[in-house]
């Protein structure tokens, strides 16, 4: 529950959520990550009620579900949209490997590219994964230096950010009232087997677009292979 009693009183996590965001408030403003998933929605509506100066950001990946696209562009018109100089299934050729759960290097090349020397408002919560349970409110970026950011959130429950969105009736993608946990990038590696394979069924477009760029890897691979060859020979 976003309002609990403890020991201590009366707690309220909206509350406390707002006075974070309105303690950490930088000169310039805030560079507000906006996905359009349940916990970005929850964290600009703090934002916007905290009365704070800000812009807010979505990163397109070239692989966003075409709902969540389509709920942004009529729910939220202001957000700006920073557009990748390369798409996925090009970022792929050029790594020479399909992300992973450990090698997400389609994150730092398609989502966490903006807000360079700003305090970045983030949805992170702790209770998403054990890569965040450390998560504190306020830290520096460890890849960015200067970099800051922001997790109001990051102590809510799944339950209280839906708590948060009905009462205040927010919009929210239809996948979700689809069976859809999280709404990130298609054929995402963080999801299960189930959700990857639910992805190829729904987005088959999207689907053959991975495999093509998996053939494209391969080739570029081979060519490669066939380049070092040649060179271990001349130098026999």
């Amino acid at each position: 529950m976003l309002r609990e009693t403890t020991l201590e009183g009366v707690i309220d996590k909206e509350l406390v959520a707002i006075e974070r965001i309105k303690q950490y408030e930088p000169e310039e403003g805030y560079y507000v990550a906006f996905s359009g998933g349940k916990d970005s929605i929850v964290v600009y509506d703090l934002v916007k009620r905290a009365g704070v100066k800000h812009d807010v950001h979505f990163n397109a990946t070239t692989v966003d579900p075409p709902e969540v696209v389509k709920f942004i562009k009529t729910y939220y018109p202001e957000v700006d949209w920073i557009r990748p100089k390369k798409s996925m299934f090009q970022i792929i050729v050029k790594h020479m490997m399909l992300p992973t759960g450990n090698m997400r290097f389609c994150c730092h090349e398609l989502k966490e590219i903006g807000g360079k020397g700003r305090t970045v408002v983030l949805g992170v919560r702790r209770e998403e994964s054990m890569r965040r349970r450390n998560r504190l409110v306020y830290d520096e970026s460890k890849r960015q230096k200067g970099k800051m950011f922001l997790n109001p959130i990051v102590d809510w429950s799944e339950d209280e950010v839906w708590e948060y969105i009905h009462k205040y009736n927010l919009p929210y993608p239809c996948l979700y009232d689809e069976g859809y946990k999280r709404v990130g990038c298609i054929m995402c590696p963080l999801q299960n087997i189930k959700g990857r394979e639910r992805d190829k069924e729904r987005y088959p477009k999207y689907y053959n677009a991975y495999l093509l760029a998996i053939k494209r890897m391969l080739k570029k691979e081979k060519k490669l292979v066939n380049r070092l060859k040649m060179v271990i020979r001349q130098k026999k």
